[in-house]
């Protein structure tokens, strides 16, 4: 797969004239996917898929397009000497862009991850025989992704990995279930029980008779999953150059010394621990690490090449969105084993039902629970809770409120297989909070 790149790469390159400049990122992958419903196999199948992201460039002009290529070396040489002559004419009636921004004199490097992935059946056989005797719905994907980078510079990437994913939720009945996921690299028999073990003991305390909470504020345990979704509100603008330029970011108040989280809130891209390239779209790359909370206080921004040129600040390596796809989130000193005993009288939060901002330039965001969501006293999970609603800002929460974090986290990858298998993930703790206010 890496040779065929770099040999339309070089084809590319010949087709070019003189002042002009290309620069590429080809995505692929090679994926297993199984849907199981009420715990039986309804529908597997694979995908194979190259698409190959172009831009031509002239000065300060430049046109794109993005070729689904087919494997056939000559097919789609073919196909891409007839798009750049496309590009070329449109160039010419393009204004100059002001912000354009790609490397120059970038390191032309490789990485390609073993392949340690259970064989599909095996994984399959694994699931099933967790699930027997219960109602399991669920997706499992899995396999490899493959990313490069090319430009007429000579610059030459590569990025292969491999990976799965299993999203499920054992089902109750109604509006009852447990929702859970198990991600990685190689897979883990204990790991994976351990999972399943938690999941089934949660399913059990759903079938006692629902508890309805009044509103107020009470002490809570996020999940990582839960911690999760509030640290991907964050990622909406929270963390982008673009956004605090602007003034558009969430997180505006910590980035000017007006606000800050606890000391034990440490969030940083870390891309050396993650399943994305270490390369976007113009072929700058990404530090193995980009602090952007450190003690609880805004540390940096990721910084796209277009926000580089606009503001005049050297890029990180960010994508266009400025969204981390690798995040990372420090665990803290609490043994996930003792969560129930500090939480004491309080909510069990595994999943939240959606979240949006209620008042963003606070960072106050509002949502629902939903799923495995528990009423506990004593330290003991005595009832499901019925839906309630929450509504908090992130200051408090992950400030003043928060008592710590596990000490075990989440590897959480995103399960989104909308296009292609989302290579973004997360390392998660999960939190303890007091004082979380629920508004109905």
């Amino acid at each position: 797969m890496q040779e065929y790149f770099f040999g339309l790469a070089d084809h590319l390159t010949s087709q070019l004239e003189g002042g002009e400049v290309f620069t590429s990122l080809f995505r692929a992958e090679d994926s297993d996917f199984v849907r199981f419903n009420q715990s039986r196999i309804r529908q597997a199948g694979s995908v194979v898929q190259r698409v190959l992201q172009l831009d031509l460039v002239r000065g300060q002009r430049h046109a794109g397009a993005a070729v689904s290529l087919s494997g056939d070396e000559a097919l789609d040489h073919e196909r891409l000497a007839r798009v750049v002559p496309q590009l070329r004419d449109r160039i010419s009636s393009l204004p100059e862009d002001p912000y354009l921004l790609y490397a120059t004199g970038g390191e032309s490097a490789g990485k390609v991850a073993p392949n340690l992935l259970p064989a599909p059946d095996d994984a399959v056989d694994a699931i099933q025989q967790s699930a027997r005797g219960l109602d399991m719905v669920g997706v499992y994907a899995g396999g490899a992704i493959h990313a490069g980078f090319a430009n007429s510079l000579g610059q030459r990437n590569w990025y292969t990995t491999y990976s799965f994913n299993f999203d499920w939720s054992f089902y109750r009945d109604t509006d009852k279930a447990v929702k859970s996921g198990y991600a990685g690299s190689q897979w883990d028999p204990e790991a994976f029980d351990r999972k399943v073990r938690m999941a089934s003991h949660q399913l059990d305390a759903l079938r006692r008779p629902p508890h309805t909470a009044k509103p107020g504020r009470y002490r809570v345990y996020l999940a990582p999953a839960a911690v999760h979704d509030f640290v991907g509100m964050l990622a909406w603008g929270g963390f982008g150059l673009k956004a605090l330029r602007t003034k558009n970011t969430p997180l505006l108040k910590l980035a000017e010394g007006k606000a800050r989280l606890s000391d034990a809130v440490e969030i940083s891209e870390n891309t050396a621990g993650g399943v994305a390239p270490n390369f976007q779209e113009e072929g700058f790359i990404r530090p193995d690490r980009v602090p952007l909370i450190s003690r609880g206080t805004h540390a940096g921004s990721l910084v796209s090449p277009r926000s580089a040129k606009e503001y005049g600040e050297p890029t990180n390596g960010a994508s266009a969105g400025e969204r981390p796809e690798s995040v990372d989130v420090a665990g803290g000193s609490i043994p996930e084993t003792e969560i129930l005993r500090r939480l004491g009288t309080g909510v069990y939060v595994g999943n939240v039902w959606y979240l949006n901002f209620s008042d963003r330039s606070n960072c106050r965001t509002t949502g629902m629970t939903r799923f495995a969501t528990f009423w506990v006293e004593g330290g003991e999970i005595q009832a499901p809770l019925n839906v309630m609603r929450f509504d908090e800002t992130v200051y408090r929460m992950f400030g003043e409120n928060l008592v710590g974090f596990t000490r075990e986290r989440d590897w959480i990858l995103d399960p989104d297989t909308y296009v292609q298998r989302s290579t973004s993930s997360g390392r998660i703790p999960g939190a303890l909070v007091e004082d979380f206010p629920f508004t109905l």
